[in-house]
């Protein structure tokens, strides 16, 4: 049987603490009468080779926007089959999608989840090859699309994504996937940072493989080139030829001769208002971000409720305990703590005596080397302070901790929030460290039930930072309990790092700055995000963005920022900026996000889902309740099929393809597995969006009639045509190209062709805002690199008469 195939899947991996793993795929196939191919000479597979790939970021506001290009050819004398893979950053929101394949561009779309399905249903039937992705995100994305390519031809694929980037220990990262594969004659990734702010440092650590945390390695230095333009711009270059490739793949871990496989990292951090944080407005909307310095953080009373269970035992009990050996180091001396552990019984550690001195539960299972009787006199310890004695004594009860038993969550936590509500000192802000690795086995065992009964225990709203260990952990309830508590959750992975990573999950909650921090703005904001944060951390940053109806009137500003500090109730006046760049994308991208939230914990979904999906549609992203739709005339070259159930590895493969061809006939589509979503709380999101995709290219391909396709995908057009050859080299521009090969920018075409009738001007809206000359774009081939998308673009247009320029830097740049 000969099939034609076009397949999408999009899977879990790891951004930057396990490896990827496979979680959903969508295979389609058709099917042509056999043929004999007894006498059919024998092909020879030559892989599909990469010849160019680009990864352009460009940084605006802290809202970074990254175009990722791939360019790759059959040198073989028989079709292939090419696969494009994408691992993008867990909080991203793929927003646009496109493929060139035999000098056609096919734009992806985004439909609600049902409406695509049924698009693809049609699509199928109408005898098109389709796909629709729908986001699944736990850890990170991994964007998959496999195409054929005939012999001797070429293929690109384009990728958007966008993301907020969150500020964590002091600094943002731009973390950017490199898995082409192979090594990569042309492999360039560039970000270009233009920020409101002064910059206060740029610079690259070590590569990272993305499967483990580890420090600075001299060897994986990846000698990036930064260029610092201005006090409030950087641009930075990472371009390693073949050799560098190969040493950098080897020094990860890897071969030489599948190129370099791992992240490449930028950090930088921006000087800031030390008090109220800066307000950045720019065309009707605003978004503030608050982040004081210089401020003395809280006293904290940290609870440590730690799943012991028969399944914690052997590595994963090893780790905790190397972890808090660590953890209790970072506690302060007017901080306060206790250690409550729990399997099947629940224990709370007297630190003072190294002694459990409460204990709840009946164990059902038996162990001849434990005791577990419960003490004559049950007193709850109150929380003990974190003086040098007591740390000592804290980390000998951390060496007597062992792993056995069932898993009792519900007591644990609730003997958790009676410690803090019977501690007598209140001059401290209560946190919760929830750590398992399973879900409840012993007591209550439904988790909308414990969920419930939890936060309705929970009164002073105390936040519960749940940490998941390992494959096993219920994930989704550990989100949902500590999204209704204040708090967040995080996967820690099993694997020789996991101590690390319970650590530097330690660290962004070690120092709470300020508590109930509240924003309040006049009536000139409306459709404002959150504004309520139960706890501002050291090193971190809130920020909180909405619409203005007039974004020159100073009244916007709040009339203070209000929290409470170490010594009380505190106002902050936060300073206003107007800036360029597009925040109505921000202000879209936070909103959706917070809908989807509610939409997690709430009774009734249907008003949070209708309006996340609302804004999904129109500012196309892919979400947990949008989706993908990508439709491909079917090619009439054979591959062989995909088992899904194959272990992955993001690069180019090849199939086989033999040159036989016949029509059409049947088709059969394949069963789409589905697939959560997980969102960041809002204490930090990171994101991805991109244009609306909704041109869709659909040359006719007999015996489809042109009438049967209006039921399912848009009016037929083309969104390729010939390019100058330096426009080229800028890669989305064909996405946005109109038929008779004008661009659109507001509500008129300009031509991209050139016109020898039209005279340059001055203009000063160059780069970094500085003043140039108004040409046409073909003839300013310096802007190009920061050209990295077209709501970029805009902010550099210039029209000269009806063609279209941009206002080219005076100076060189480099």
């Amino acid at each position: 049987m000969q099939r034609t195939l076009l397949w999408v899947l999009l899977g879990i991996g790891c951004i930057s603490l396990s490896s990827a793993r496979l979680i959903g795929s969508l295979v389609v196939t058709t099917e042509t009468p056999q043929e004999d191919t007894k006498n059919a000479a024998p092909t020879i597979a030559t892989s599909p080779q990469i010849y160019q790939m680009r990864v352009d970021t460009n940084v605006s506001n802290r809202y970074a926007v990254t175009l990722v290009t791939s360019k790759v050819r059959n040198i073989g004398d028989a079709a292939q089959e090419a696969t494009f893979s994408v691992v993008t950053p867990d909080q991203a929101f793929i927003s646009g999608f496109t493929m060139e394949i035999d000098g056609k561009k096919y734009k992806a779309y985004v439909q609600e989840k049902e409406e695509a399905r049924e698009t693809y249903d049609r699509a199928v039937e109408s005898g098109f090859a389709a796909a629709h992705v729908a986001a699944s995100a736990r850890d990170s994305n991994r964007f998959t699309v496999s195409v054929n390519i005939q012999p001797a031809s070429k293929a690109t694929f384009y990728l958007t994504y966008e993301e907020l980037l969150v500020r964590k220990d002091e600094k943002y990262e731009i973390v950017l996937n490199i898995h082409p594969g192979e090594p990569v004659k042309d492999l360039l990734v560039q970000v270009n940072i233009d920020e409101s702010r002064p910059l206060k440092f740029v610079k690259t650590p070590s590569l990272r493989s993305g499967n483990e945390l580890l420090k600075n390695n001299p060897n994986l230095d990846p000698e990036a080139e930064i260029t610092n333009l201005n006090e409030t711009s950087a641009v930075v270059r990472f371009n390693p030829d073949i050799a560098k490739q190969r040493i950098l793949a080897e020094s990860l871990g890897g071969k030489e001769k599948n190129g370099l496989s791992g992240q490449f990292i930028v950090q930088y951090d921006v000087a800031r208002d030390p008090e109220g944080g800066e307000v950045l407005v720019s065309g009707g909307h605003f978004v503030h971000f608050f982040s004081p310095e210089n401020l003395t953080p809280l006293k904290k009373q940290v609870i440590f409720v730690l799943d012991t269970s028969g399944s914690m035992s052997g590595v994963r009990i090893t780790q905790l305990k190397e972890a808090m050996d660590s953890i209790l180091d970072e506690l302060k001396p007017e901080d306060v703590f206790s250690i409550v552990e729990f399997n099947s019984l629940v224990k709370v550690w007297d630190v003072s005596t190294i002694r459990v001195s409460y204990m709840e539960g009946e164990d059902p299972y038996i162990y001849s080397d434990r005791d577990t009787t419960t003490p004559a006199t049950q007193v709850l310890p109150p929380s003990f302070p974190a003086t040098e004695s007591n740390i000592i004594n804290a980390k000998e009860v951390v060496k007597q901790l062992d792993a056995n038993g069932g898993t009792d969550i519900q007591s644990a936590l609730k003997i958790g929030l009676n410690i803090e509500t019977s501690n007598a000192i209140k001059i401290h802000q209560p946190i919760i460290v929830f750590l398992t690795d399973g879900e409840p086995t012993v007591g209550e065992s439904n988790t909308e039930r414990i969920v419930s009964s939890i936060t309705a225990l929970n009164t002073l709203k105390v936040p519960i930072f749940s940490l998941s260990f390992g494959d096993g952990a219920d994930r989704e309830f550990l989100k949902k309990l500590s999204l209704k508590n204040q708090g967040f959750s995080r996967h820690i992975y099993e694997a020789a790092d996991a101590y690390i990573q319970l650590q530097d999950f330690y660290k962004q909650i070690s120092s709470p700055l300020l508590s109930n921090v509240t924003f309040r703005y006049t009536d000139q904001a409306s459709n404002v995000t959150k504004s309520n944060f139960p706890i501002l951390f050291g090193g971190g940053e809130l920020f909180t963005t909405g619409i203005l109806r007039d974004d020159s009137d100073p009244s916007i500003v709040p009339p203070a920022v209000e929290a409470w500090g170490v010594n009380g109730p505190i106002q902050l006046q936060p300073k206003v900026f107007q800036v360029s760049g597009n925040l109505e994308r921000l202000w879209a991208y936070l909103t959706v996000r917070q809908l989807l939230e509610q939409r997690e914990v709430a009774e009734d979904k249907t008003g949070p889902t209708q309006e996340a999906l609302r804004l999904a549609l129109k500012y196309s992203f892919v979400t947990d309740v949008s989706s993908l739709v990508v439709v491909k005339p079917n090619d009439t070259a054979t591959v062989d099929t995909v088992d899904a159930a194959e272990s992955f590895s993001p690069s180019f493969k090849h199939r086989t393809a033999f040159a036989a061809f016949s029509p059409m006939r049947n088709f059969r589509p394949a069963i789409v597995p589905t697939a959560a979503v997980s969102y960041s709380s809002h204490f930090g999101f990171p994101i991805l969006f991109s244009q609306p995709a909704r041109d869709f290219l659909r040359p006719a391909a007999s015996p489809i009639q042109p009438s049967s396709l209006h039921t399912f995908i848009p009016d037929q057009h083309s969104v390729f045509t010939t390019s100058p050859p330096s426009l080229s080299k800028i890669p989305w521009l064909g996405t946005v190209r109109n038929t008779n090969g004008t661009i659109t920018v507001g509500s008129d075409a300009y031509s991209l062709d050139y016109d020898p009738s039209v005279t340059p001007y001055s203009c000063q809206n160059s780069l970094n805002k500085a003043n140039g000359t108004c040409l046409q774009l073909m003839n300013c081939e310096q802007i190009y690199p920061q050209l990295t998308d077209f709501d970029t673009f805009k902010k550099y247009f210039c029209k000269l008469d009806t063609a279209a320029g941009v206002c080219c830097p005076d100076s060189p740049f480099p």
